[in-house]
C-alpha cells in the first residue's frame, strides 16, 4: 500500500483502460474526495454504486450502473439498471461486472488493517475481483469513519493506494412517526415474540416496530442494515447480549457511529453472508419486515417500480423473505399504507401491472389491519387481504375483481 495525496491521483488513474468501470462505496458511505478527483481525471467512465445518494458526479460521459437505485441515480437517462437479488450481486461482480478500479471509504489504518466501517456489502467481492484482473484499489481513509470488525477489516496489502481525508459522515436522525406508520408498527410488534431475530431497515415503519420492541427480551439482529433503533434496543436491555449483531451496512446518528467504533458486539459481514437465505433460515424466529408500493390479491408485491420505470430494485428483501419463511418460527411481514394519497388510489390492487418484486409473505400489513397469507389457499389469501389490509373505500371493487379472477 502506498500513501498518496489527492493531487497524485491523476497519475495513478492514467493507466486505466478507456471508459473504465469504477465501483465505489455506496449507500451513505460515498468516498466523495476520491470520486471528485476521479471525475476530474477521466473524461468518461462507468460508475457502479449501490443506492447512490445525491452529490455523485452527474455529467455527460458518466454512465451509471446499479442493482439498487438510490436518489443520486434515479431517473437518469444514463442509468443502466442491472436486475439482481443483493445476495447474487457479488456473483455478477465476479463474473460479469468486473471493475477496473474500486474506491473505498475506510477508517484510518489500525495496525496493518483499515476497516470499511459503516459499509461492507459488496465491497469485499469487488476488491477480490479487481485484484484478480489487475485493477487497482484506492482507499479514502477518513478519521471520522468508525472501525468495525468482521469482513470490514481489510489488510493493507489488499489496497494499492491510500489517501487520508477528514470528511463528515452522512447522518440520519429519526423524525416524528406518522400515525399510519405507528399503527402498522403496532400491528407488527404484537406478533414479534421474545427471542426473535430481526431484519429491519430504515424508515418510519421499522423505527416504529423497534421502538415498541424495547419491552421484549432476548432479541437478536441479523439484518442487511440497521440504524439507531438497534442502538435503542441495546440501551433498553432488549437484546441477547451473547449473540453478535450481524449486518452489512449501517446508517444513523453520530452517536450510533461512536457506539460502533471498536465495538466487537457488532459483526459487519459481506453481502454473500448476511443475505444468504440459507444462513438467514438458520436464525431463531427470523422476523423480516419490508415495505412495498403495491400488493395484489395473489400476495405479490411491487417494491421496485413506479409507473413501469425502475425506482429502486430487488435489494435484499427477496433474500430475507425467503430466509424468514424457511426459519423455524420465522415470519415475513410486507408493510404499506392502504391508500396512496398523491394518486388517491388503493395500494391493494387486483393484479400488479408492473414487475413483481416478491411473493409469498407471512402477512400483509397496513394501518387497516394484518392479513395472514402464507399457509392459506389463494381464495383465503385474497379474502384476508381485502377484509383486513385494504382500505374500506376499495374493498367492494376488489371483491368484484376477485370474483372475476376466480378467487372468490
Amino acid at each position: 500500500m502506498r500513501r498518496i495525496d489527492i493531487n497524485q491521483l491523476q497519475t495513478v488513474l492514467a493507466g486505466l483502460p478507456k471508459n473504465p468501470r469504477v465501483l465505489a462505496s455506496g449507500n451513505f458511505s460515498t468516498p466523495t474526495a476520491l470520486l471528485t478527483a476521479l471525475d476530474k481525471a477521466l473524461p468518461e467512465y462507468v460508475l457502479h454504486m449501490l443506492n447512490a445518494q445525491p452529490g455523485i458526479p452527474n455529467r455527460s460521459g458518466v454512465t451509471y450502473e446499479s442493482a439498487f437505485i438510490g436518489a443520486g441515480m434515479r431517473g437518469s437517462t444514463r442509468l443502466n439498471y442491472v436486475p439482481s437479488r443483493l445476495s447474487l450481486l457479488p456473483v455478477l461482480i465476479r463474473d460479469y461486472l468486473i471493475p477496473d478500479v474500486v474506491l473505498l471509504h475506510t477508517s484510518l489504518p489500525r495496525f496493518d488493517t483499515v476497516s470499511l466501517g459503516t459499509e461492507v456489502n459488496i465491497l469485499p467481492a469487488a476488491i477480490e475481483a479487481v485484484r484478480e484482473h489487475g485493477g487497482i484499489v484506492i482507499a479514502q481513509a477518513n478519521s471520522n469513519m468508525p472501525y468495525t470488525y468482521g469482513d470490514s477489516q481489510i489488510y493493507e496489502n489488499e489496497i494499492d493506494f491510500l489517501v487520508e481525508v477528514d470528511e463528515e459522515l452522512a447522518t440520519h436522525n429519526p423524525i416524528a412517526l406518522p400515525d399510519t406508520a405507528r399503527t402498522i408498527g403496532e400491528l407488527i410488534a404484537e406478533h414479534v415474540r421474545d427471542g426473535s431475530t430481526l431484519q429491519m431497515g430504515i424508515g418510519a415503519v421499522p423505527d416504529a416496530v423497534l421502538e415498541l420492541l424495547k419491552v421484549r427480551t432476548g432479541l437478536r439482529v441479523w439484518t442487511e442494515m440497521f440504524s439507531d433503533g438497534v442502538l435503542n434496543l441495546h440501551k433498553a436491555g432488549a437484546l441477547d447480549e451473547e449473540i453478535p449483531i450481524t449486518a452489512s451496512f449501517v446508517f444513523g446518528s453520530t452517536e450510533l457511529y461512536q457506539w460502533l467504533n471498536l465495538n466487537r458486539r457488532v459483526r459487519m459481514l459481506r453481502t454473500e453472508k448476511t443475505n444468504d437465505p440459507s444462513q438467514i433460515a438458520k436464525q431463531a424466529r427470523m422476523t423480516s419486515v419490508n415495505a412495498a408500493l403495491q400488493v395484489d390479491l395473489y400476495d405479490q408485491a411491487n417494491a421496485s417500480r413506479v409507473r413501469g420505470r425502475i425506482y429502486s430494485g430487488f435489494g435484499g428483501s427477496t433474500d430475507f423473505i425467503v430466509g424468514a419463511l424457511h426459519s423455524r418460527g420465522g415470519r415475513s411481514f410486507m408493510a404499506l399504507p392502504s391508500w396512496h394519497e398523491k394518486s388517491n388510489s388503493s395500494t391493494i390492487v387486483p393484479l400488479i401491472s408492473d414487475a413483481v418484486t416478491s411473493f409469498q409473505h407471512s402477512y400483509v400489513v397496513t394501518e387497516r389491519g394484518i392479513a395472514a397469507c402464507f399457509g392459506h389457499s389463494q381464495a383465503e389469501q385474497a379474502r384476508n387481504i381485502i377484509d383486513y389490509a385494504a382500505h374500506p373505500d376499495a374493498r367492494d371493487q376488489l371483491r368484484d375483481a376477485a370474483g372475476k379472477m376466480g378467487l372468490l
